[in-house]
């Protein structure tokens, strides 16, 4: 995993479709139990290099019911996005993903992480990879129907402030959802 690693973080296949140089977030380990793949690294992560380091990390780590200290355990939590790094900013928050990381790195890095028991699927752009053709309808109904991906996956909406609305609009979430995805990364932790 470390040379891995290595080559990721070096990886610049990128540098023409960005507006910044690359800098991949990530983290890996060969032990890690849980894997979280979200979509790409905002401005403020992209900054720190410390993946989840935003009110959306926060809001994720209240869902999962977990402490920073758990969430950044890389024996714990493996944290993959879609998009290595920061695609930049678009008329209506970020860019989507670059195409270019999933197709290259995610089976390796997953060839690597053997003991992962649950794959959180941050957002749609993740839903769509994983899940293609088996997920049901739009983000809405793929979450409401997350039972159905388990034991391997749990589709979530991203949890950023800008999901907000989203997230008034259905109540089912926080009180069905959230507390059965508590259960299942408490047992696993356990």
């Amino acid at each position: 995993m470390k040379e891995l690693s290595e080559e990721i973080l070096n990886c610049d296949r990128c540098r023409s479709l960005l507006r910044h140089a690359p800098r991949p977030v990530f983290s890996v380990h060969r032990e890690a139990k849980i894997l979280i793949i979200g979509q790409a690294p905002g401005k403020k992560v992209h900054q720190s290099g410390i993946p989840w380091d935003d009110k959306s990390g926060d809001q994720l780590r209240r869902w999962l019911g977990v402490t920073p200290e758990q969430f950044y355990d890389p024996r714990l939590f493996a944290i993959v996005p879609m998009g290595f790094c920061y695609p930049g900013k678009g008329k209506s928050g970020d860019l989507p993903p670059l195409k270019l990381c999933a197709p290259t790195w995610h089976h390796k890095l997953l060839a690597g992480m053997p003991d992962i028991r649950l794959t959180l699927l941050v957002g749609a752009y993740a839903q769509r990879y994983y899940l293609g053709k088996a997920a049901v309808g739009q983000l809405t109904e793929t979450v409401k129907n997350y039972k159905q991906f388990l034991p391997a996956y749990f589709p979530l909406v991203h949890p950023s402030p800008r999901n907000g609305i989203w997230q008034k609009r259905n109540p089912w979430f926080e009180r069905e959802v959230v507390p059965e995805l508590r259960a299942l990364v408490g047992k696993i932790l356990r």
